[in-house]
């Protein structure tokens, strides 16, 4: 039996317009075998987490740029405790101040990667992220 392939929403919640970032990561990941959906813009955390458990995803991938990443990543990690889904890995990415990311580190993102980061090494973060998990 071969090895699960990874499967990935990527999400933009709130109103940002805003998604050559998202579609670069998207595409990228799909390029290193990951299985991904990508739901575009002006998603509702509650969207993202239906979508996310609907597709039975294994990671979430956020990107914001609106400033409004506390409230709506908040949103999205309290929904899917509520619906007992914590199993669900979280990277985030986009415009996201440092004295922002240990915060959202603590509330349950996995890692964030800002503006720039190589697209092989979220790839490579997920891989040994969710390598993690199954160990």
């Amino acid at each position: 039996m071969g090895e699960k392939i990874i499967r990935v929403l990527v999400a933009k919640p709130g109103l940002d317009g805003h998604d050559r970032g998202a579609k670069i990561v998207a595409r990228s990941l799909r390029e290193a075998g990951m299985d991904v959906i990508y739901t575009g813009i002006r998603q509702t955390p509650e969207m993202i987490v239906s979508a996310a458990i609907d597709k039975d995803v294994d990671v979430i991938g956020l990107s914001i740029l609106s400033g409004a990443h506390l409230e709506l990543f908040k949103q999205i990690i309290d929904s899917l405790s509520e619906q007992d889904r914590d199993d669900i890995l979280i990277v985030a990415g986009g415009i996201i101040p440092e004295e922002d990311r240990l915060w959202l580190k603590e509330m349950g993102i996995a890692n964030i990667f800002g503006p720039g980061t190589p697209t092989t090494e979220i790839a490579s973060f997920i891989r040994q992220a969710f390598s993690n998990l199954k160990n």
